[in-house]
């Protein structure tokens, strides 16, 4: 006889409570508002024309993948609008609009649809097309103004030997950097606001954070300059708002803590010894990667499993 309640077992990611994929997503969406805001005050209308161009684009390329690849439509989990923003907030102002168009189709084609879409990517999609814009474009992806100054000639940044703003200045985003980057106190706010809706737990941040600033303060002997490090560059929201995405971190906590750890070593290594002053991008990237392998080490063992050739009485 055929079992009138059937268990229905849909793909990843799988919430571990009533709320959904779209409700998770809107408030990621909502904490992710205060660093848009942030971006445009610092750099004009230049960062908003930037975010809304990447946002539609995405939108556009995972409508057009489904109907491609013969998919339900997933637009309404919200979750091309996360990565349009993400995907945003790391490049500069001056980065060309249609190179932030090609950036939002490969991050949604290439790093999402073409590994199943949402909860089967391997790698964050933001952060691989971010990759992937550095590999094609870095010069542009490069070319950092100071805020007020998005048609001046381009500025170095405080990770590339620049000019060291006041520190009250890198907290409120008032320095050369990427679009979303720059505001710690904005990109602080929309954390809290994920911690306060459990969205995210702070192990992940906080691990990874900490273990960047140890490393950097070993490696480099001194204690000099590790606020600036921290205030620097892509560290704060590729903690908050990148290396938590569900799907590309573990799913055990002994699992995240490896995880964080490996970003900020891999962090700190490219930080100090490596050829490109920032390393968070390509840190979560290859702790990606090794994501399964961090998952099967350190997923409980289950008890009460037969062993192999034992009888059965």
């Amino acid at each position: 006889m055929e079992a009138k309640n059937k268990l229905l077992v849909s793909s990843s990611p799988h919430m571990r409570s009533e709320r959904t994929v779209t409700k998770e997503m809107l408030d990621v969406i909502i904490a992710l508002i205060p660093t848009g805001l942030a971006g445009v005050y610092f750099f004009g209308t230049k960062a908003l024309a930037l975010i809304l161009t990447s946002v539609i684009s995405c939108i556009i390329a995972e409508i057009i993948s489904n109907k491609f690849m013969k998919r339900q439509s997933t637009i309404k989990d919200l979750s091309a609008i996360v990565t349009g923003l993400l995907l945003a907030y790391n490049i500069p102002v001056t980065m060309p609009i249609w190179q932030t168009v090609i950036g939002a189709v490969f991050a949604i084609v290439i790093c999402k649809q073409f590994f199943g879409g949402i909860g089967q990517n391997i790698v964050n999609p933001a952060l691989g097309a971010r990759a992937f814009l550095l590999a094609s474009w870095s010069k542009n992806m490069s070319n950092y103004v100071l805020p007020g100054k998005v048609s001046a000639v381009s500025a170095a940044t405080v990770l590339s030997g620049g000019e060291k703003p006041a520190l009250i200045d890198m907290f409120m985003g008032n320095m050369g950097g990427c679009i979303g980057e720059v505001s710690t106190i904005a990109i602080l706010i929309g954390a809290a606001y994920l911690v306060f809706r459990k969205v995210i737990s702070l192990r992940i941040p906080l691990v990874y954070i900490l273990t960047t600033a140890i490393l950097l303060i070993i490696f480099n002997k001194s204690f000099d300059g590790i606020i600036e490090q921290l205030l620097s560059g892509g560290l704060m929201l590729g903690a908050f708002f990148m290396a938590t995405d569900y799907t590309t971190s573990p799913v055990t906590k002994k699992g995240e803590i490896v995880f964080a750890f490996g970003c900020g070593l891999i962090t700190s290594l490219i930080r100090v010894f490596g050829g490109y002053p920032e390393g968070v991008s390509y840190s979560i990237l290859l702790m990606n990667l090794l994501v399964p392998l961090i998952d099967s080490r350190t997923m409980p063992k289950v008890f009460g499993v037969a062993k192999k050739g034992a009888k059965n009485e």
